[in-house]
């Protein structure tokens, strides 16, 4: 009692003559203080040895999510050489267990319905975004059947409609927009890869209503609704913040607009006349014999704008910077296609892109660097033993798995860090990242595909079902952008680094690159 009557003696005489606000300051200064003692010390005191080891953090709550967020993957890999592949970190007050490796990525992505769930970890930051009903806000077996419906939608023959659908936005936007006026320039990447791949998948697999939608009014719609994916939404989705306010008008105005077209389909007589995704969906019946709401289409066709459209716009963005610095490669491409397509360079199909592996590798080598999406959570629901190890993962965790770690890695990637297409010449690397092993989750057979290590569109149950589509896309921007353009850098800029504060990973804005239209006689006609 002497010492603690010396220490608050002086202290609470001195607190005495002082104001109210000097009174709470000195309170919550003493009790913050007091909160990272005690965190310290239960770290260094109370290490349980069948969990995973603890990433150090000095603030509770907070814990490594500044770090995290930074740079995931410096965080991942800085954790790895300390930690092992197997550690666990705070991130938004939550124990977050990474499990990294090939090993890692099966644990996790292919994990049983019994042991992980995704709902719960995604459903409060993609409902408001989506709508109800659909893809997380539903039992995993609907979540199932939605798969198969939207994945038997991407039939060879729709595939094959898109190709010339794409070129045409391509041709469209490159001969319109200000961001290539003239014969020469610079642009913003990003930003103008954002705006394009907008018009290539809302016109390819939406449909020409939703590309008749895409005015300035409606793009400012789809900003607010993709706003909702702020990472503050996974602690406060249901905030009266302006963002979400705007968020959840967007979500509504554009649901609408989806119902409009649906309902205006069927007064007309319900008659296919293409092949896009609402179409296919309006005609489908779950196995309960119920046919897909309206507003669940609606909901459905959101999901797979917002989606889509993230890794597209990325992926063709960092497509173009990786290009910008490598105009060997650009010339390259364009001569793959002379000489397998015909000097005349003839207008782009669907049959061309698997005839034109150059292109393939440019697009493989690219995700490889730049994953869209650098980490994949599951909700731990019964207590999961790693083997080889002494640790039980409890279900206060959840888990984290990064298989954009695995593509960055010296194991499986000599000089990992180099952009370099002409990895996947060889045909042991092209083995060794492909799995045979194929599983039907419920919406038929899918490549199993966690033991590869490489994994940009995810593994397991919830692997990403518009892969193909994905690649279609990226490879017929690539093709057309290298027939219409030759891309540098602006002198004295390097690559920009990656912006990390979305769900989804992205190039820094701005990102400028020079450009140059080529010879006419090198240009494509609109289909």
């Amino acid at each position: 009692m002497g010492l603690l009557a010396d220490v608050l003696g002086p202290l609470s005489s001195r607190l005495s003559g002082a104001s109210t606000l000097v009174v709470v300051l000195s309170a919550i200064a003493s009790f913050l203080v007091l909160a990272v003692v005690l965190n310290v010390l239960k770290q260094l005191l109370f290490k349980n040895p069948n969990e995973p080891p603890l990433v150090f953090h000095w603030v509770p709550i907070i814990g490594n999510t500044i770090t995290y967020g930074i740079d995931p993957y410096d965080f991942f890999f800085t954790c790895r050489a300390k930690y092992g592949d197997v550690f666990t970190f705070i991130l938004l007050g939550k124990k977050t267990t990474v499990f990294l490796g090939t090993k890692g990525n099966d644990f996790i992505l292919n994990g049983k319905l019994k042991d992980v769930n995704a709902e719960e970890v995604y459903t409060p930051l993609t409902t408001p975004v989506f709508g109800k009903d659909v893809v997380y806000d539903c039992p995993n077996s609907k979540l199932m059947e939605q798969k198969k419906f939207v994945k038997y939608g991407l039939t060879t023959e729709a595939l094959r409609s898109y190709v010339p659908l794409i070129v045409g936005e391509i041709m469209n936007f490159t001969s319109t927009s200000p961001h290539f006026n003239g014969s020469q320039g610079t642009v913003n990447i990003p930003s103008a890869m954002a705006e394009l791949t907008i018009y290539t998948a809302s016109r390819s697999l939406q449909g020409k209503e939703v590309r008749k939608q895409f005015d300035a009014r409606f793009a400012e719609l789809f900003h607010d609704l993709d706003m909702g994916f702020s990472p503050i939404n996974f602690m406060l989705p249901w905030a009266p913040l302006p963002h979400n306010k705007r968020r959840d008008y967007a979500q509504k105005t554009i649901a609408q607009t989806y119902t409009d077209i649906i309902k205006a389909r069927r007064a007309a007589g319900g008659e296919k006349t293409e092949e896009d995704m609402i179409w296919n969906l309006m005609s489908c019946v779950y196995k309960n014999g119920t046919p897909v709401p309206d507003i669940e289409v609606a909901h459905m066709m959101i999901a797979l704008l917002m989606a889509g459209q993230h890794s597209s716009s990325s992926t063709s963005a960092w497509i173009m910077l990786r290009l910008a610095t490598r105009p060997d490669i650009q010339e390259e491409l364009l001569q793959e296609q002379k000489d397998i397509l015909g000097k005349d360079l003839p207008p782009l199909t669907y049959e061309d892109l698997s005839r034109l592996p150059m292109h393939s590798q440019v697009v493989r080598e690219t995700l490889r660097i730049h994953a869209p999406i650098h980490s994949i959570m599951r909700k731990v629901k019964s207590p999961m033993p790693v083997e080889g190890t002494p640790y039980t993962i409890p279900t206060s965790h959840v888990l984290l798995a990064a298989p954009g770690v695995t593509s960055k890695t010296q194991e499986h990637f000599p000089n990992p860090a180099e952009w370099e297409p002409h990895r996947w010449d060889a045909s042991v690397m092209k083995a060794e990242v492909e799995d045979d092993e194929k599983i039907d989750y419920g919406y038929g057979l899918v490549s199993k595909g966690a033991g590869s290590p490489y994994l940009p569109f995810g593994a397991g149950r919830h692997r990403c079902i518009g892969e193909q589509f994905a690649y279609l896309q990226l490879q017929t921007i690539t093709a057309t952008m290298v027939r219409l353009f030759k891309i540098d850098t602006v002198p004295g800029s390097k690559l920009v680094g990656t912006d990390y504060t979305s769900l989804f990973s992205r190039p820094l804005n701005p990102a400028v690159v020079r450009w140059e239209r080529r010879d006419k006689s090198e240009k494509l006609e609109k289909p």
